[in-house]
């Protein structure tokens, strides 16, 4: 039975790795042992456009291998230039059906990506918008980008107060 592995590979070789995996695989008559090699990407939406850009691999430097793992499968496909190995070691672990089905989904969907361009800035005057504390008015403390989160310093009955927000609780 066919179950799908994990191979990591080196980053930026994954479509080279793909097209030398197939090849091998024809050569060698092993379709009925090795099914599809997928490389796992999505089409990519940022917060403030409604134009998608092209695909953008979702698991950089790994690929996903659908195969029955015998000997001769694992050899050949550990022999691949560039590929480093299969997630477990000695023995690969296959990808559980739920795992495969999230992977599917997030290539089917769209992943929604933040804004490269970080809108905040330190000692900024900031509005928040929803929450809590709407219509008051803060200094922003700290920015962090990855979390997209702000700390934000609001007068609260004359005490300064710091408060936590999403980037789309103000403005």
């Amino acid at each position: 039975m066919k179950r799908w592995y994990v191979a990591q590979v080196f980053s930026g070789f994954e479509e080279q790795i793909k097209v030398d995996i197939e090849r091998q695989v024809e050569q060698s008559k092993l379709q009925d042992e090795v099914g599809r090699v997928l490389i796992p990407s999505a089409k990519l939406k940022t917060y403030f456009s409604s134009v998608d850009t092209e695909d953008q691999q979702l698991f950089p430097g790994y690929i996903l291998i659908e195969l029955e793992l015998t000997d001769r499968v694992k050899k050949m496909i550990s022999a691949t230039p560039r590929l480093m190995r299969f997630l477990g070691g000695k023995d690969p672990v296959p990808l559980s059906s739920s795992e495969i089905e999230k992977v599917f989904a997030r290539m089917e969907g769209e992943v929604v990506v933040a804004s490269s361009e970080v809108q905040f800035s330190v000692r900024q005057e900031v509005e928040i918008t929803q929450g809590p504390f709407t219509g008051f008015v803060g200094i922003v403390e700290e920015v962090d980008g990855e979390s997209e989160r702000l700390k934000v310093v609001v007068s609260i009955l004359g005490r300064m107060t710091p408060v936590e927000l999403n980037f789309d609780q103000v403005q």
